[in-house]
């Protein structure tokens, strides 16, 4: 099964509304809290504004996840680039509730890692998740990311700070990486 990654559209506004929507459920657990106005089409249109400002700003690239027939299966985003001496960035990705357990997150996570390495030429990416987030830390350890650390009370999730389990992923040596 095929995965592929493109940057954001304003015109997925309305598609992501409506994914984002059937998956609430399944998402509430694992992200912070939303206002209703999320859920919505002009809600999603706001994030996709935003997101489109930090790609042109150089700090974030804000990827929709399709298969290969263009369904929209998820979101991934590496965010808070940092260039100078760290040449870093995070990694956030969620998958739709319909389209879990299939690959795709760890198809994404290596398609959005070798972004970050190949094409932004940064060192260093990092992804966190809850400690009960085994599928997430599956996606990440499939695509070569390491365990490295516990963060308590990381990030306010679901209205609540919540630990995090740290991961990373170094870039391959140069003469490893892929040429586009």
């Amino acid at each position: 099964m095929d995965t592929r990654l493109r940057l954001l559209r304003v015109d997925d506004a309305a598609t992501l509304a409506a994914v984002i929507t059937a998956s609430a459920e399944h998402l509430r657990p694992w992200e912070p809290s939303r206002a209703p106005a999320y859920f919505t089409e002009q809600g999603q249109h706001d994030v996709i504004v935003q997101s489109l400002a930090a790609e042109r700003a150089g700090t974030a690239v804000p990827f929709v996840i399709e298969s290969a027939d263009g369904e929209l299966l998820g979101r991934i985003t590496l965010s808070g680039i940092t260039r100078g001496a760290l040449q870093s960035c995070a990694m956030g990705y969620w998958i739709r509730a319909d389209r879990l357990r299939q690959g795709h997150a760890s198809r994404a996570v290596a398609a959005a890692a070798a972004h970050a390495f190949d094409v932004l030429r940064l060192h260093r990416v990092q992804a966190e998740t809850l400690p009960e987030n085994v599928g997430s830390q599956r996606a990440l350890e499939s695509a070569g990311f390491k365990r490295y650390g516990f963060a308590p009370e990381y990030i306010k999730i679901d209205g609540a700070w919540r630990d995090h389990v740290m991961f990373q992923l170094l870039a391959p040596p140069p003469a490893t990486r892929r040429t586009r």
